[in-house]
């Protein structure tokens, strides 16, 4: 995966979530209309912490991975117990929230730029009240980046 490390050429990140941050750029197939290779979307994804830092860039997501997470997070958010699982296909950056006792989150990241020799994980607690800003984020990016066709 290519990895984009100047940050500032990245603008604001579309998420926010603790150390981690993730920026969807576009879509790598706009002509293609499909639901298989309309909906990647080119992203670059920063978890960081304590003076570790990890970048990955590429096509690693797809607006319906942030679809199904957006439930969990509605979900999560709406029952304050279960998790909220971000779990692309590309085996680069996968994120667990689980709801904890006295209205925390716990958060894993894992991310990698080459996930056949290296592992990385963060992991990090959060109120819940950064659930609705990421609820927010999620939607706002799936109205920028609507799901194309249908799975079957």
């Amino acid at each position: 995966m290519t990895v984009e490390t100047n940050i500032e050429n990245l603008g604001v990140p579309d998420i926010k979530l603790g150390g981690l941050q993730i920026w969807i750029h576009s879509r790598r197939y706009p002509e293609h209309q499909d639901f298989w290779d309309g909906n990647w979307l080119n992203s670059t994804i920063h978890c960081g912490a304590q003076g570790a830092s990890v970048w990955v860039s590429g096509d690693i997501l797809r607006n319906a991975e942030i679809a199904d997470w957006l439930v969990a997070l509605e979900n999560l958010n709406e029952t304050l117990s279960g998790e909220a699982n971000l779990d692309p296909l590309e085996p680069y950056v996968s994120v667990k929230m689980a709801a904890e006792t006295y209205g925390r989150v716990s958060v894993k990241v894992d991310i990698t730029p080459e996930h056949t020799s290296q592992q990385h994980y963060f992991e990090f607690w959060l109120d819940q009240s950064y659930l609705n800003d990421l609820i927010l984020s999620c939607r706002k990016i799936l109205k920028e980046f609507p799901i194309r066709g249908k799975t079957s």
